[in-house]
């Protein structure tokens, strides 16, 4: 291997033989491998017959430990970063240490393979020339009710992480707050034996996860479009009623009457922000 490097390397997310041959190479070659489940990240070490030391780095130590493998870095020594599954630092540990090890002069170099978020996105049929990432939803109701009512008006297709225990919850605050046409894709168990992607509006898609047990099981990758050019001339629109009518009415009284007039969501008016 070249000079001591810190390697991000992406992980398989279901399926063992999406771990790359480079992959397997740097995982054998540093001097130990920070991981995100040690236990987890050993089993595939295992498969591969792979013996490197592992360490565990997470979200309660990686603060405190970055400096110390900087510090091993800088002697010498090259790491792998790897998290549970996937890419590491999306909805990952691993941003400290490696904003650490550049500002040290380390070098940072990727050794990519498997996201869930580009899988899904590569299947759900959505555009995809500009997304955004939102990772996972806030877990209380009202935080993540007022989280997409600020991103209803957004023109790009959104991707977002959810769990098995919130999926059916999370189905029905966007259909709320997106309005039950809009389309999507839920993605679950992406690169695993149950693997499905499935597509439609909003309401159907929740309406499918309520009606079949099987589809509340695994991880899920949720895309959905954005709005179209008609939608975001609502929304502005709506903004605008919304802001004369605000003068006179409470908030929530001036934005439901606002998407009365002007087909805006109400939710989008009453959250406030910019639509995108």
């Amino acid at each position: 291997m070249p000079a001591a490097a810190l390697h991000v390397v992406a992980t398989p997310i279901g399926n063992l033989g999406d771990l790359s041959p480079r992959a397997q190479q740097v995982l054998r070659d540093v001097a130990a491998i920070c991981a995100e489940d040690t236990r987890r990240s050993g089993q595939l070490l295992a498969h591969f017959g792979i013996g490197t030391p592992l360490l565990a780095l997470h979200e309660h130590n990686e603060q405190q430990l970055a400096q110390r493998l900087v510090a091993r870095l800088l002697a010498g020594e090259s790491l792998a970063l790897v998290s549970d599954a996937g890419t590491p630092l999306v909805s990952d540990p691993g941003y400290r240490l490696v904003k650490a090890a550049r500002e040290a002069g380390v070098r940072v170099s990727p050794v990519p393979g498997p996201s869930a978020l580009i899988a899904a996105l590569s299947v759900a049929g959505l555009p995809s020339d500009r997304f955004a990432f939102e990772g996972f939803l806030p877990a209380k109701a009202s935080a993540r009710r007022e989280r997409l009512a600020t991103l209803a008006g957004e023109p790009r297709t959104l991707v977002f992480y959810e769990s098995s225990h919130r999926i059916e919850e999370s189905l029905a605050d966007l259909a709320a707050a997106f309005g039950g046409e809009r389309p999507a894709a839920l993605a679950r168990e992406l690169t695993k034996l149950f693997e499905t992607v499935l597509d439609g509006g909003l309401a159907e898609l929740h309406a499918r996860v309520v009606a079949e047990p099987d589809q509340r099981k695994g991880e899920f990758v949720l895309v959905v479009q954005g709005v179209g050019e008609d939608a975001d001339a609502r929304l502005a629109e709506g903004r605008r009623v919304h802001a004369i009518l605000a003068r006179q009415l409470p908030p929530s009284a001036a934005a439901k009457l606002a998407a009365e007039i002007t087909g805006a969501p109400r939710k989008a008016l009453y959250g406030g922000g910019d639509p995108v």
